[in-house]
Order: structure tokens, then sequence, then C-alpha cells
């Protein structure tokens, strides 16, 4: 990877990070003060604590990823560590598809007049697990690709005490 995709995504990385912190914030001092009235249209607290989990669990796959970056960097992804980091990535994936599907169960009551808008986002929801197996098969892909490291690794050493 080279050192200006590195640094762009890294930017990437921290302003939405920062960005997600400071909704976190406002999300909390409002919960907390009390300063947002419900007017009864929607259940906002149960809203507003499920999008301080969803960003949470994005902040948790983005610092993951920067992990993943730093050591694709340092060119030791290819090991049992990185197992890690990618296992965190997955369950904030599941994760972020739960808490929608507490958004969609929270809104259906409200959409009983067209029920395809409560379909559309369990679509979403499970269109947000898909991800997740994408992951997960690219976590496989790791694996093998690590296997193959250690196995490399190994027939070096024997090549080596034979020469």
């Amino acid at each position: 990877m080279g050192k200006l995709a590195v640094r762009a995504l890294r930017a990437v990385l921290v302003v939405v990070l920062a960005g997600t912190v400071f909704v976190q914030a406002l999300m909390m001092w409002v919960l907390v003060s009390g300063s947002d009235p419900e007017d009864g249209s929607l259940p906002l607290t149960p809203l507003r604590v499920i999008t301080i989990l969803g960003m949470g669990s994005a902040q948790v796959a983005l610092v993951s990823v920067w992990r993943l970056v730093t050591m694709v960097r340092r060119g030791t992804v290819f090991s049992h560590a990185a197992f890690r980091y990618v296992d965190a990535v997955i369950g904030a994936i599941v994760a972020a598809a739960l808490l929608w599907f507490a958004v969609t169960a929270l809104n259906a009551p409200g959409q009983r007049a067209d029920p395809g808008v409560t379909v559309i986002m369990g679509g979403v929801g499970v269109a947000i697990l898909g991800v997740a197996l994408i992951v997960l098969v690219l976590r496989m892909l790791l694996a093998q690709a690590v296997a193959r490291d250690v196995e490399a690794a190994q027939m070096q050493a024997e090549l080596d005490e034979v020469i």
C-alpha cells in the first residue's frame, strides 16, 4: 500500500471517528439534559440510544481498520494478530445490523399504512449482514494466506538447513 493511500485512508478514518464522537456527545447531552422534549410521534429516546450504540460499533470498526492498515504498512498483516482486528470488524458490522433491526422494529408501528417501508428497512438489515459475511469470507482468505506464509517460512528454513 502506498504512502498516499495510507495517509488518505487515515485522514478519512480520523474525520469519521471525530464526527461520530461529536454526534455521540451531542446525543448523550440531549439524553442526559432532557433538553429536547419528544412530541410523541416517534420513540426518540430509544432511537437516540440505538444511534449512540451504532456509532460505537462504527468506531470499533474504524479503530480496527486503522490497526490493520498499520499492520499492512509494517508488512505484518499476514499474521495471527490480524485476526483479532478482522473479528472486531465482523462483530461491529453484526452489531450494526442488529441495531438496524431494532430501528426497523421501532419504526414498524408507524408504517401500518405502508408496510413496504418496513420490508425495505428489513432488507437493508439483511444487506448489512451480507457485508459481515463478505468480511468473513475475506477473513478466510486471510487465514489461507497466513497458513501459506507459515508454510513458506518453514520450507525456507528447511532449505536453509540443507544449503
